[in-house]
Parts: C-alpha cells; structure tokens; sequence
C-alpha cells in the first residue's frame, strides 16, 4: 500500500467514530448566527438547519438506528435581542443582558421552529441554569426531558436560562455548556462550530500559522498562544473556551470536532475537516462531571492532613473526624470545597449539613455525634459518590 493510501486509510479510520456516531450534540456559536450590529441572520440559520436536518434521523421512527439523534445548543438569544431593544452592543451589566436575552430568544426559538418546520421536523426549547444539573434529581429531569425530546423525533434547543441565571450560577458560556450537555446525555460526538474552520498554532490571519489537525492530551497544546473572542463582538467566548470545552468532553470519553458552521456538513459526516480531539478519559458518574466544571461552591470545608489522604489517596467519604474548619453560608445539598489547611482546594462535593451545624461537627465520631445529636448525625460530611477530585 502506498503512503497517501496509507495517510487515507488513517484519516478514514479517525474519524470513523464521528461517522457513525448515533447521539450528537452540536454547538453553534452567536457570530455563526447573528450581525455583529445585532439581529437574527434567517439565511444562516436556515443553512444550519439545512445540514442538521439531512443527518436526523426520520422524525414518525427516531429508534429505528438510521441517521442521528442531535441536540443543538444555540448561542444568539442576548446578540438576537441587541437590535429589537435598540442596543448597539452587548451590554456588560447583568441586568441589561438579561433583558436582551429574554426578547432574542423567542426570536431565536422561532426562527428554529420554523427553520425545521421545513422538513417537518419540531423543536423543543431547553433552558438551563448550573443549579439544574448539579442537584441530583434536577439532573436526572434534566436527562429524561432531553432523552424524550429525542425519543419523540423532536430536536432539543438548548441554551442557558440567561433570563434568570445570575453570576453565581452561569454556566460562563456555551461552549461549556454543550460539554456538559454532551455528558449528560450520553452522546457519542460533540461538534463545535464556531466561525473558525479549526484551532490554529496561532492567529489564523498571521502568515505562518497552520490548521491543528488532532489534539490527542493536552500536552499537544502547551505552550500555545490561543485567542479569545472573535471581533463580532456578539459572543461571550473564543478559542479559548472552546479548548477548554473540549478538553472537558474528551476528558469524559467523548470525541470532539470543532471547525466553522459552513463546514458543518463534513463534520458531521465524518470527513477529515477542523480539529479532531481525541477521547482521552472514560466516562464518570454522571454528576460529577457537572459538579467539577458547572457548580459554585458556597462555602468552604477545611480538611486535616489525614482526611485529606483519604478523601485523594483513598477516595473515601469526608468524616466529620477529618474537619478542620468551615468556610462561608451554605446548605444541606450546596456544592463546597473541599481545602486542605494550606486553603487549596483538593476535591468538590455536594455538603449534607447546613454551614452553622459544621462547628459542633469537627474532629468527632459519627458516633459520638449519634449518641448526642441522634442518628442523622451519623453519617458523611459529604459522600464519596457526590465527590470529586480536583487537579492537584
């Protein structure tokens, strides 16, 4: 066999995961939807559409195994609001975004709605904030809405709730956002489509510059100057966040392609285009995932050294023997850190006791605690199965 057979006998196998991947999750990004001055872009839209809806699967037998089941994650709700409010840009404060948001994404769904209406196909809007996907059973309603939108043939629209979420509990972005979707719903392939056709070793418009073919771990990427967002000025994230987004869902087992909207049909269909990131971890308990990259700890606790080596090194369930201190106001349920006494942060869990219980908790046995508090007392600061490590 020759050396360009060989060469196009890896790239078919490279991407065969991509091909036949059965459960997608696309992201699209505002500036592939949207005027930089604001405002839907109908034609763009309807071209998404067009690619997505000659890969679905056939709306009247979606089980059927022929075509794919896609969830689209939708930037453009906050830059489809800029014009219709009369605003030139996209507003800084909170407030004034949600606003935005609250009159584009109507705009938004509906240019959807109709869009695939063209093929007969529906669609169903998903709005989510962190605080849904971090507690266990907003999480397992999360899943099962999205699971039926697509066992009913229909297309999910998912964006984050920006009319109501504030700072604390923002996703940041949605790129992230798609990750973690692609998590929660168990896809095959995450496809990130941005106005970009790949991530380049540095500014595309510098002389030079090359297209990054595969990402294998993260090592391939040390030491590379990555850029932030485009000049449209509509959109919230960048290259940066969409590596970082990538690296989540390979991390969890699931393969990446991110290129430009325009070559979105060759993504989807498998062709060598864009970047590739490589799988390089297995999937993990659901939660975790979100309860890593999506929560905000509302306080702190502060771990001795030995719990410290349990919770890392033996990745035990945190006693109320192991603490040291308590940080902040939370509640039974609340995401915490989990810090050693130096104050870094080792793990993330979700706390099963109120902030102002903890005191009367540290350094005793369950024990203890039972004989003197009564037996709901005898239980873990925080479960190993609503634990996770952080990077050390």
């Amino acid at each position: 066999m020759g050396e360009d057979a060989q060469v196009a006998g890896a790239e078919q196998d490279l991407r065969r995961d991509v091909r036949d991947a059965r459960r997608v999750v696309v992201k699209v990004g505002s500036s592939s939807l949207t005027t930089a001055a604001g405002g839907l872009d109908a034609d763009r839209v309807d071209a998404l559409v067009d690619v997505l809806a000659r890969h679905l699967a056939p709306a009247d037998a979606p089980d059927t195994g022929e075509g794919k089941e896609i969830v689209l994650v939708s930037s453009g709700a906050i830059a489809a609001g800029l014009a219709p409010l009369g605003l030139d840009r996209r507003p800084r404060d909170l407030a004034r975004q949600q606003a935005a948001a609250s009159v584009g994404q109507g705009l938004l769904v509906a240019r959807y709605t109709a869009s695939f209406a063209r093929y007969g196909r529906r669609v169903g809007q998903v709005l989510l904030t962190t605080y849904d996907t971090s507690r266990r059973s907003h999480y397992r309603n999360a899943y099962r809405t999205l699971d039926q939108l697509l066992a009913m043939g229909a297309v999910p629209i998912v964006n984050e709730n920006d009319t109501v979420a504030t700072d604390e509990i923002r996703f940041g972005d949605n790129d992230r956002l798609a990750a973690l979707v692609a998590h929660l719903v168990r896809a095959e392939l995450l496809v990130l489509l941005s106005d970009v056709d790949g991530l380049y070793d540095g500014n595309p418009a510098t002389p030079g510059t090359s297209l990054i073919e595969e990402v294998r771990r993260p090592e391939d990427l040390e030491g590379m100057e990555i850029g932030s967002a485009g000049k449209a000025g509509v959109g919230t994230g960048g290259m940066v966040t969409k590596v970082e987004a990538a690296g989540i869902a390979a991390a969890a087992g699931i393969p990446v392609v991110l290129t430009s909207a325009s070559h979105a049909a060759d993504a989807l269909a498998g062709r060598p285009i864009g970047t590739y990131f490589h799988p390089t971890g297995r999937r993990s308990a659901g939660r975790l995932l979100w309860l890593a990259h999506a929560s905000t700890p509302r306080g702190a606790l502060v771990l001795d050294d030995g719990a410290v080596r349990a919770v890392v090194e033996r990745r035990t369930s945190l006693l109320p023997a192991g603490l040291a201190g308590v940080e902040g106001e939370f509640s039974a349920g609340d995401p915490v850190e989990l810090r050693d006494v130096s104050g870094h942060a080792v793990a993330r869990g979700l706390v099963n006791f109120d902030a102002r219980e903890i005191p009367r908790l540290i350094g005793r046995s369950t024990r203890e605690l039972a004989r003197e508090l009564g037996p709901a007392y005898e239980r873990e600061v925080v479960h190993r199965d609503d634990l996770v490590l952080l990077h050390r």
